[in-house]
């Protein structure tokens, strides 16, 4: 969820999704602290609960989910915009942790292969440009038997509902590249992981995703 910047057409979207979030850095905060009230609630204790060993955030945002994460676990962070990227590094500077939190794109990540235990996206792969390439890019970075945890806003299972995000999204992917009739799992099965659990809530317009890498553990 992001406030509006206005595009040109032709642009680059990895270059727009930057602007997007620089301009919305400030106010992002206060604005998904109502959404996650009324929306998002928990998700991000989900995820911190199930991450383990080295964990890579990817677009971490202005760092919302650092509180959650456990104590025992190394947490590196890619996130797109340098604006919101200074927000989080402040964050974990006042929380007392030790992330690597670095400027770069999900759908390039500059990380080796197999490199990573957990990989964690919440509230991001519904404005990343090109999903499925960034959903790869989790899985290359993720040693085999890895975690990869999603949560996000998708397409509803209520009809009204899902004809209102359809709405919506005329205005939100011009404006801000979001989508809200994406629905991850499709992509993240296409990819190759092997599904661990999937859970939809709120008339199933969230969903939680928990997926594993083939391999041993």
């Amino acid at each position: 969820m992001n406030d509006a910047v206005d595009s040109t057409e032709g642009d680059d979207p990895t270059a727009r999704q930057r602007r997007v979030w620089d301009a919305g850095a400030a106010h992002y905060d206060r604005q998904m602290a109502f959404f996650e009230k009324i929306w998002f609630g928990g998700g991000r204790g989900w995820v911190g609960e199930r991450a383990r060993g080295r964990v890579l955030e990817i677009a971490p945002g202005t760092g919302r989910n650092l509180p959650y994460y456990r104590a025992d676990v190394t947490l590196t962070g890619v996130e797109l915009s340098p604006a919101m990227l200074a927000i989080a590094r402040r964050r974990a500077a006042d929380l007392g942790l030790d992330a690597d939190l670095r400027e770069g794109d999900a759908e390039h990540l500059p990380l080796p292969d197999a490199s990573f235990d957990t990989v964690v996206c919440a509230l991001a792969l519904c404005s990343i440009p090109d999903p499925a390439a960034a959903i790869g890019e989790m899985r290359r970075v993720l040693v085999p038997g890895g975690r990869l945890l999603l949560v996000d806003h998708v397409v509803s299972t209520w009809p009204p509902i899902r004809a209102a995000q359809w709405l919506l999204e005329r205005w939100t992917i011009r404006s801000a590249g979001e989508y809200f009739t994406r629905r991850q799992l499709p992509l993240v099965e296409a990819a190759g992981f092997e599904i661990v659990a999937v859970e939809r809530l709120k008339a199933g317009s969230i969903e939680r995703v928990h997926a594993s890498k083939p391999g041993p553990a």
